[in-house]
């Protein structure tokens, strides 16, 4: 029977073994990205003469990346031979403009070169997404759901948020500081002090990723001058990462509501959050939102009950 230092030092190789498994799987995967992502860039995309019959391959040789680059030919040449090298951000980025890389393969490039990878960035082809994620929030109805940006300003919500949430065009289009000055809102929310401080965590996980950010701090300073209570919440610095919080509501028209609101994001728009806000079953909270949607309820919707104080 092995000893227990036996045991440790088997574990212990095993470890090791399986690192430099996935090293070289890793450095691998680089060298056949990288000669994928250069063949399909041609001399013209590069500002270069094509090179007519002496060129056997349409895309671009090695030794014009590392120009390009601004790097050695023999550094580029090892880099995309996968071998184990030492590389920079700097570098990596300099490739990456050359080979025209996509936010995505940037952020590819970064892991395969065993780099933390930079943050996510919305790509030209991907700024006309709102069309589709305005069809996803309305396909959402009867139940309230809204698409916020980074700094959560409101870009798109649908009638039931209207409606539920008092979401609407004479307030402040800032869902942080809205939550703390709308009336109709804090009126409506049962547990709205319970509530605060999740919000005012999740917003300062938020501002964490984006720590150099003025439009974060611009919210801060205004949510802070406006209301005294957020002030007082940011000030004990909780933090807690974007992603469900149960609400109870109380509607003007059909009474108390049970809904969870939850926060998605689509990686090619990093920028935005979708917040969807789902019945809680066994509250008959669905059937309320439906006749809220409904013709009579829209039309009871129109005379809305006075919000107290």
């Amino acid at each position: 029977m092995a000893s227990p230092a036996q045991n440790t030092d088997a574990a212990r190789t095993t470890t090791v073994r399986a690192g430099a498994d996935d090293k070289s799987h890793r450095l691998a995967e680089l060298r056949e990205f990288l000669m994928s992502r250069r063949a399909r860039v041609t001399p013209a995309d590069a500002g270069l003469p094509d090179g007519g019959a002496r060129r056997r391959t349409p895309g671009l040789r090695r030794e014009e990346v590392a120009v390009l680059a601004g790097v050695g030919v023999s550094w580029y040449q090892w880099l995309e031979q996968g071998r184990d090298i030492t590389v920079s951000p700097q570098v990596l980025d300099a490739v990456a403009r050359v080979l025209r890389f996509s936010s995505a393969e940037r952020r590819h490039l970064y892991v395969l070169a065993g780099l933390n990878p930079p943050a996510l960035e919305v790509d030209p082809a991907h700024r006309d997404m709102c069309a589709g994620l305005n069809r996803l929030i309305d396909a959402w109805m009867p139940f309230p759901a809204h698409i916020m940006d980074r700094y959560w300003n409101t870009v798109l919500y649908n009638d039931a948020a209207s409606a539920v949430l008092g979401m609407r065009p004479g307030i402040v289009q800032n869902c942080m500081i809205a939550f703390f000055t709308d009336p109709v809102y804090r009126a409506r929310s049962t547990h709205w002090e319970t509530i605060a401080g999740q919000v005012v965590a999740q917003f300062r996980a938020a501002c964490s990723d984006n720590p150099d950010d003025e439009g974060f701090r611009a919210v801060v300073a205004e949510a802070r001058e406006l209301s005294p209570e957020f002030a007082a919440l940011w000030d004990r610095r909780d933090v807690a990462p974007g992603g469900q919080i149960s609400k109870e509501l109380q509607h003007p028209l059909v009474g108390t509501l049970y809904v969870e609101s939850t926060q998605l994001r689509v990686p090619a728009r990093p920028d935005l959050v979708i917040v969807l806000h789902t019945p809680l079953p066994d509250t008959g909270t669905e059937v309320k939102l439906q006749w809220l949607d409904s013709p009579e309820g829209r039309r009871g919707s129109m005379y809305p009950v006075p919000v107290p104080g």
